[in-house]
């Protein structure tokens, strides 16, 4: 039978707890050759173990008496092992040795039964007694860890080793698996990578996987800054393989927080770029001709490297290889990667220099991971000739922090200057848009200046013309004021004074229709500028705007009529000053004939029709301006309501942004509370989906125990036949059947041995005779004089009578020798149902052993 829990199926789930220190070794395979116990495979990473477990003077000094016979026993067992290191290789070969290389063989494995058997005494003394040996027995410790831990006591030692036995986060393990990590789908894609050859891990959806994955999640919960990083499956793996999930992870948190892998596994790595600068050191150090061919091909140290420190040579050496040196990694850090990493460099560097970067990769790759398969401890040894200061490591490491805060420093220093530029050219663009409005700006003040300069020339024109027309009425006033002065000198008729007064109110009508047609053009304008204002939208403004300009075409006819008008009166003006003048020179022979009275009356007309010419011009001047401001007016009415729109317009706009934004506060809320249902749904279903793994294991579980009953029940049921046969059947019968079978084996054995059967059935060979019962009791050789190999050989042949029922065999024996002397009472067809009978009841028998092995 093979050893128990050698697989890693039945380590990781097998007990409860792995801190039962184990109470007997493991069971041993026999050789089906010798029958004497071989090691199991496992084994092979702890039987050198204690090959040179030579304590020191120091030590033995503190070992008690049990403990040195113990050690002495162990040595007085090495020096036979190596004595008869034939004699064990001669164990897996054939059983064709003599009898000396028999003998031999039996004591080398009884030797390496008893060193198993020390081996675990030991290992158990050390779990048992593990406080004392940490404090009083360090040295002789660190050496039994440098020459393997047993397999079946990893899993307590790496615990004790961590310090991992009784951690509160334990307790936390069953709610962190309840919870959700976002993590989750890294893990799920690089679960399928880990160990995709190991037998616990193959598979999708498979037990390996599942507890992997809840470690891995489950931590990302406990470090969230660590969260999950590529590579540390790989150690959660190896726990796993030795271990429960509960106490792996108690386990693999204290790896995190006690043996700088968590700094390995930050995102920053700022721990591996440490590890990569010191073992560049080592290696320029110690190998330098190798270190500058690597150089001079690129091949850079984090190329090989970093897989060396972040999975510990377990994605890089096979498994038993990788497993040793985490043993020694649980002990002594870091420090064995080093070691380890600089004895593969110094074992290859022949090879290495001779090959390119592409060779050399290759050769990482290929050849280096297989070198040590079969020689695990010259690795180790090799490692621990490496030349290692922990001072100068340590001293690296403070260079290594002052270089990197160094360039961190320069790192925050460009960052900032980066920012100011940032900032500078905020600024710059903000300026750039500041003196782009300021030019809009400037641009919109030199369009207004030249508006208003235009504006100031038109007044300046319309002020030279109100100049010009005041000097032209100056003027005018002199005229009459000569003319008044020549009236008061001559006299006129009432004729020529009636004229003129029917002149001037024609005048004055003329000048009151205009007034008229002005003041309703004044109307219209009015009540086209109510119209447009009551207009809301701008799709009239091109009426508007032809309004406008028939508005001020009207107005430009109505002042040109106004000023014919001012025409006329001019006109009239020169006439009266003509016919003034014309008057004087008729007039001045009569004069003296005229009564004074009616000169005094005309002298007081001609003054009334000169006020009344001023006043007409006055009120036409008052007229004009007054126009000119109704105009301006008007223009001012119509910016402003365009204004005024606007401002409608702006603050509609401004509505309609704001219930935009206010909609769309609306949809980014209802977006977030759908976000918020759709993870709940996403974890409910992964709960569920969970659910419905465990039921189907257990589902699985049930239908192997109730196959394993069924097959027990059979088993059960062939007995009952098989007794109820026996039971049933006759004695004689039975009697006569073994003696057929009996004859047909001793037949089948001469033929086999080539010797001829006797009258008597007995077996003759020359000197004597030979019964069938000690035949039977001899061990079966085949042809040649050998023995068989193994137990399997035996199977195919049938069994003799005697081998299956012993407390028959006398009567059997008996029964066939009086039926050979022909003595029998026994019916043929009796024989022939009995013989049918026996082999049933043989097959039956062989059919039940068979399930039984």
């Amino acid at each position: 039978m093979s050893i128990p829990s050698s697989s890693p199926e039945r380590v990781a789930f097998g007990a409860p707890t792995q801190l039962e220190c184990p109470s007997s070794p493991p069971e041993m395979d026999p050789d089906p050759s010798t029958g004497s116990p071989v090691l199991s495979p496992d084994s092979s990473s702890h039987d050198a173990v204690l090959s040179t477990t030579a304590a020191s003077p120091a030590d033995s000094e503190n070992l008690s008496p049990d403990e040195l016979e113990l050690l002495a026993k162990l040595e007085e067992q090495n020096r036979l092992l190596e004595a008869d290191s034939k004699s064990m290789r001669s164990m897996s070969g054939s059983r064709r040795n003599s009898g000396s290389s028999l003998v031999s063989s039996s004591s080398a494995s009884s030797n390496l039964s008893h060193l198993e058997e020390d081996t675990w005494i030991l290992w158990g003394r050390i779990v048992n007694e593990w406080e004392v040996w940490r404090r009083k027995k360090d040295k002789l410790l660190k050496e039994l860890i440098r020459k393997g831990i047993p397999h079946h006591f990893r899993a307590i030692v790496w615990q004790l080793l961590g310090n991992a036995t009784d951690m509160p986060v334990k307790n936390q393990y069953s709610e962190l698996l309840k919870m959700s990590s976002p993590c989750e789908k890294l893990i799920r894609r690089d679960i399928a990578r880990t160990y995709p050859e190991h037998e616990f891990f193959k598979g999708q959806d498979s037990l390996g996987q599942e507890v992997l994955f809840n470690v891995m999640k489950a931590y990302s919960l406990v470090d969230r800054e660590v969260g999950y990083c590529q590579g540390s499956a790989f150690i959660v793996g190896l726990l796993l393989m030795q271990m429960p999930e509960e106490e792996a992870f108690c386990v693999f948190v204290r790896l995190m927080q006690e043996y700088r892998l968590r700094e390995l596994f930050k995102p920053t790595m700022a721990e591996l770029g440490l590890c990569i600068y010191q073992f560049e050191y080592l290696l320029q150090e110690q190998l330098p001709e190798l270190n500058v061919h690597f150089r001079s091909q690129s091949f850079h140290t984090s190329m090989y490297a970093s897989s060396w420190f972040l999975t510990l040579f377990l994605t890089f050496l096979p498994l038993p290889v990788a497993t040793r040196i985490f043993d020694i990694f649980m002990y002594e850090g870091l420090e064995i990667i080093f070691r380890v990493g600089l004895a593969i460099l110094q074992y290859n560097q022949t090879d290495l220099i001779q090959l390119d970067m592409e060779g050399m990769s290759q050769h990482f790759q290929k050849v280096i991971p297989h070198q040590f398969d079969s020689c695990t401890d010259k690795l180790i040894l090799r490692a621990y000739q490496v030349k290692y200061n922990p001072k100068r490591m340590k001293k690296l490491e403070k260079e290594y922090t002052t270089i990197k805060n160094k360039e961190m420093e320069e790192q925050i220093e460009i960052k900032r200057l980066r920012t100011e530029n940032r900032l500078l050219k905020q600024r710059i663009e903000t300026l750039e848009k500041e003196s782009a409005a300021l030019a809009d700006r400037l641009i919109q003040g030199q369009v207004t200046r030249a508006q208003e300069a235009e504006e100031n020339y038109v007044v300046k024109r319309e002020l030279a013309v109100v100049r010009q027309q005041c000097n032209t009425a100056s003027e005018n006033l002199e005229k009459a004021q000569e003319t008044i002065r020549e009236l008061q000198q001559h006299k006129y008729t009432e004729q020529f004074v009636s004229n003129l007064q029917t002149q001037l109110e024609q005048s004055k009508l003329h000048e009151s229709e205009l007034l008229g047609a002005l003041k309703e053009m004044q109307d219209k304008v009015l009540d086209l500028e109510k119209r447009s204002s009551s207009l809301p939208d701008e799709n009239n403004v091109a009426a508007l705007q032809e309004e406008v300009k028939q508005m001020k075409l009207r107005e430009l006819e109505t002042l040109h009529s106004f000023r014919e008008m001012q025409d006329t009166v001019t006109d009239l003006n020169q006439r009266w000053q003509h016919h003034m003048s014309r008057g004087t020179s008729t007039g001045s022979g009569g004069h003296w004939k005229e009564s004074p009275k009616k000169n005094a009356m005309n002298e007081l007309q001609d003054k009334l029709m000169t006020v009344r010419l001023r006043e007409a011009q006055a009120q036409a001047e008052l007229r004009e301006v007054k126009l000119k401001a109704l105009q301006l007016e008007s223009q001012n009415q119509i910016h402003s309501k365009l204004i005024g729109r606007n401002e409608q317009e702006r603050s509609a706009l401004q509505d309609r942004l704001q219930m935009l934004a206010n909609q769309n506060k609306a949809l980014q809320a209802q977006l977030n509370e759908m976000k918020r249902k759709q993870a709940e749904s996403d974890c409910k279903s992964k709960e569920e989906v969970m659910a419905v793994r465990l039921r189907e294991a257990d589902s699985m579980a049930a239908m192997a125990e109730l196959r394993q009953r069924i097959a027990d029940l059979e088993i059960q049921k062939e007995e009952g036949l098989i007794q109820g046969q026996l039971n049933h059947s006759d004695s004689r019968q039975y009697i006569n059947e073994l003696r057929d079978q009996i004859v047909e084996l001793k037949n089948e054995i001469r033929q086999l041995r080539g010797q001829k059967l006797t009258p008597s059935g007995r077996v003759g060979d020359g000197g004597g005779t030979t019964n069938y019962q000690s035949v039977c009791l001899a061990s079966p050789t085949s042809a040649d004089g050998d023995y068989l190999s193994s137990d399997e050989d035996l199977l195919p042949s049938p069994l003799p009578g005697s081998a299956l029922f012993p407390t028959l065999s006398g009567p059997c024996h008996s029964s066939a020798r009086l039926d050979s002397e022909g003595s029998t009472d026994s019916d043929p067809e009796e024989q022939l149902q009995t013989h049918a009978d026996t082999q049933q009841l043989y097959g039956s028998m062989v059919r039940a052993e068979t399930l039984d092995n």
